[in-house]
């Protein structure tokens, strides 16, 4: 009986890797992707299909964990200073458009008959877009670090704060026999802020001596288990003060953003973030009752419909008013027109303080989980839309897809075209892409083969081997493109060497804040070497013109260092990595290694010594 009951224990995370591994690779190989995958998945494995599992609830409490550990590792390369500059997407254009949206939704609740109250609570729940199905979709086609993608991160965060003020509302809007007292509410919301205070003090003081303890006993299993605790500490610490698990998360991700161990840390909960956001999708999958959809199919169909489409126009609209492009705003209109995970806790509430009632929550439960499986099919569909609309020609083009190399270079003009020269003739397996259709053809009459592919887009990354390459070469023309890469690639493949063709000064410094390995201003070296030859052709003594290069040099390094210092990242750091020959009197210290420096004090005496 005993073994039985074991073997019965095993079925359903059996069932559940099972039903993600099948349907996850199919979705994505015929460009439906991972999302709907696993939400058709769970709808096929739950108990309105072969009911491999009758409590879909439970599956998606747990499963929140994944969201959880999303938004942390969202945390973690959210710097507050970065996190700062971000403050009128998250509370100007946040605002902005749950007004909007929230009102027209109301409107919408109204027209289909509904009392306010329950209008109301179906548009709040609504206006709460998923976090998780934004945030992979965006993961997948890596937007997260891209401006428009900033600005989506924005609006979910205030989202995410904005639970609490909803589930209060909904405490208001209850029967008088369950309103809860002034001075209970009073108390709830000081102890949300005495719990956020705490988590910011423990992070400030407590975080950083915690991971280093932990690092010098070398034991890599209890640095993982320390991230956990990490993240689901605090997740539990918001949780029972009242406030959003995601939210506080999030918060010890940006206290440990800066951290030495970052990097560490972020590819330790990979993993777990990972597996626990497929689940909460199956999970989604499952909880769709087609009972519910059977018996009210044209409210259900007609009222998810009419939500999506409200919510999409005022997107539009607002993010028309707030000067986005007309793709962009479309973009963000269909990959936020859904409904999210925290509209289930905000009905279970309303249903709790006797604001609506069960049959209606089945309703608008079954209207937000259709939505959130119609989203990946929308993006899909516009996808296809805009790339018909200018179609490139790639015949007699070899497309990146399945490349392999111990150095992947992205841009092939004149910069690359020269370096690559250098590490062909030592014989080095150098993978190569580029997105100019003439210069890759032109190229391959010399003997050179160029693969198309986009450098700033992760799948196409992906495809040209960037997860096994020792380095990454960045030659690209553009430094609005050069920055998108090394944001991608310093996120998603920290192991490889980054070496990035620098624009100017200004770019440089930038490239310092996003740790590359080495850069190069080439433009400076050139002109160094070019004024040199012009002195000695001017009949200069050859050591008078090395003297004066050095000093030149010394002077930038000069100006360099002390712009550096002004940034209190890096203050008192001196870096001297900018030329392509520094001089062996000085120390060749590289970002990577300077953000070493600054978070150990006997680096940093080291330095001084040299």
């Amino acid at each position: 009986m005993s073994s039985e009951a074991h073997s019965m224990s095993l079925i359903a995370p059996v069932v559940l890797l099972a039903a993600a591994v099948i349907a996850v690779p199919i979705f994505k190989r015929i460009g439906l992707g991972s999302v709907l995958g696993y939400l058709i998945a769970g709808l096929i494995i739950g108990p309105f299909g072969f009911a491999f599992f009758h409590d879909s609830a439970s599956i998606l409490h747990i499963a929140e964990l994944g969201i959880v550990m999303y938004l942390f590792v969202i945390g973690l390369e959210m710097q507050p200073s970065h996190l700062w500059s971000l403050r009128r997407e998250i509370f100007g254009l946040g605002t902005l458009q749950i007004v909007a949206c929230a009102l027209a939704l109301t409107g919408v609740g109204l027209l289909f008959g509904f009392t306010w109250q329950v209008a109301f609570i179906g548009a709040a729940g609504f206006v709460l877009t998923s976090t998780a199905i934004v945030m992979q979709l965006l993961g997948d086609r890596g937007d997260i670090a891209q401006p428009q993608g900033q600005k989506i991160v924005s609006i979910l965060l205030f989202e995410d704060l904005l639970i609490v003020p909803l589930l209060a509302i909904v405490a208001f809007m209850a029967p008088n026999h369950v309103v809860e007292t002034t001075s209970t509410r009073l108390e709830n919301i000081g102890i949300g802020l005495i719990a956020i205070a705490g988590l910011i003090a423990a992070g400030y003081w407590l975080l950083n001596p915690l991971f280093r303890l932990l690092a010098a006993a070398k034991a890599r299993e209890v640095m993982t288990a320390a991230a956990l605790l990490v993240v689901l500490g605090a997740a539990l610490l918001m949780q029972v003060s009242g406030l959003s698990m995601a939210m506080g998360a999030f918060l010890a991700g940006v206290l440990l953003s800066e951290s030495t161990f970052r990097h560490q840390i972020e590819a330790d909960i990979e993993p777990f973030r990972g597996l626990l956001l497929g689940l909460f999708f199956l999970g989604v999958g499952m909880s769709l009752d087609l009972s519910v959809v059977a018996q009210n199919w044209k409210l259900i169909i007609s009222g998810v419909l009419a939500m999506m489409f409200a919510k999409a126009l005022l997107i539009y609209i607002v993010a028309r008013i707030t000067k986005s492009s007309h793709t962009e705003a479309l973009d963000r209109a269909l990959l936020m027109a859904q409904g999210g995970e925290f509209a289930f806790v905000l009905f279970a509430a309303a249903v709790s303080a006797q604001v609506i009632d069960n049959s209606i929550k089945s309703n608008l439960t079954a209207i937000v989980v259709l939505s959130m499986v119609l989203t990946p099919i929308l993006g899909i569909i516009f996808k296809r839309f805009t790339e018909t609309k200018d179609q490139i020609n790639l015949d007699n083009v070899n497309i990146a897809e399945g490349l392999s190399g111990s150095v992947l270079m992205i841009g092939f003009g004149r910069f690359g075209q020269v370096t690559s020269q250098l590490l062909l003739a030592r014989g080095v397996d150098v993978t190569i892409i580029d997105n100019d259709i003439d210069m890759i053809q032109n190229a391959e009459k010399f003997g050179f083969k160029i693969y198309y592919g986009d450098g700033g887009r992760l799948d196409i990354l992906h495809a040209s081997g960037a997860s096994t390459a020792q380095a990454i070469v960045v030659c690209v023309d553009s430094k609005e493109t050069t920055n998108r890469i090394v944001e991608l690639v310093t996120h998603e493949f920290p192991l490889a060497k980054l070496l990035v063709r620098s624009y100017d000064r200004e770019h440089s410094l930038y490239l310092v804040k996003h740790k590359v390995d080495y850069m190069i201003r080439e433009t400076f070296e050139s002109a160094i070497k070019f004024g040199g030859v012009i002195l000695q052709e001017l009949g200069v003594d050859e050591d008078e013109v090395q003297r004066i290069t050095d000093e030149i040099r010394d002077r930038d390094d000069e100006r360099f260092e002390t712009e550096i210092a002004a940034d209190d990242v890096y203050a008192g750091v001196g870096l001297q990595y900018t030329h392509a020959h520094p001089r062996p009197t000085a120390p060749l210290i590289r970002p990577k290694q300077a953000a070493r420096i600054l978070n150990d004090e006997e680096a940093q005496k080291d330095l001084e010594e040299k």
